[in-house]
């Protein structure tokens, strides 16, 4: 579904990813592992359009997102919740939901979803966003994104900081969301986790994509978890 071929993209005069190679396919969950520094949050970014590519192609089902403005890439059904989570920390829980439903025009039955799939949510409405908890935050930055009704779902690190009842929380509702059919990919550097909810680990070292492996092939101990990942 979401194909890179040969993509180098960067900062300025400053090169980040180079002839980076990476595929992700509907209804699996693809995590993207590698030291600080691997160029993990550049991709993500570049396939958003914030960072351009200066060669290669990024394209959803065939057709090229690498020629579009930042703006018009989530129109083409690619939803992203940076580090950070980046929400309007003002607003109230409901109005950051509206806000993310406007991108597409969506309705009551996407609102109904993401809020069905995020019930503490739906408690909270009313309550300013940011006054959350940390792990509510990030429930409600990955319900914002969910209005887009995405074909693929972009997570940077969606657990970091969490306590371990809202990082399963994160977890099952990444798998519920696989169920749909929604490819999603995703930073994350727990070799526990991963294995709990990937069908695809991709390894990222020195800008590249290394290696892309079924999680079937890997084990706590694999030497792969050691070359890409431990210290």
């Amino acid at each position: 579904m979401l194909q890179i071929n040969g993509l180098t993209a960067g900062y300025g005069p400053v090169t980040i990813l180079r002839d980076l190679s990476f595929q992700a396919a509907a209804g699996q969950v693809t995590c993207i592992m590698g030291r600080n520094g691997a160029g993990k949050s550049t991709l993500m970014k570049a396939i958003m359009g914030l960072v351009p590519a200066q060669s290669g192609q990024i394209a959803l089902l065939g057709q090229p997102l690498h020629r579009l403005p930042a703006h018009k890439v989530p129109l083409q059904g690619v939803a992203y919740v940076p580090q950070g989570r980046r929400l309007f920390g003002p607003l109230t829980v409901g109005e950051n939901i509206d806000v993310g439903l406007l991108a597409r025009n969506g309705g009551a039955k996407t609102r109904n979803f993401v809020l069905d799939l995020f019930p503490r949510l739906r408690e909270r409405l009313d309550q300013t966003a940011s006054t959350l908890s940390g792990g509510e935050q990030q429930m409600l930055a990955i319900a914002r994104a969910l209005c887009l009704e995405p074909k693929v779902l972009l997570l940077d690190e969606p657990t970091e900081g969490l306590q371990p009842s809202m990082i399963a929380l994160i977890r099952d509702t990444v798998l519920k969301l696989r169920e749909t059919g929604l490819a999603t990919v995703l930073v994350e550097q727990r070799v526990e986790s991963v294995l709990r909810m990937a069908d695809q680990v991709a390894f990222m070292a020195h800008g590249r994509v290394e290696a892309q492996v079924s999680v079937t092939d890997l084990r706590p101990d694999s030497t792969l978890f050691r070359q890409f990942v431990g210290v």
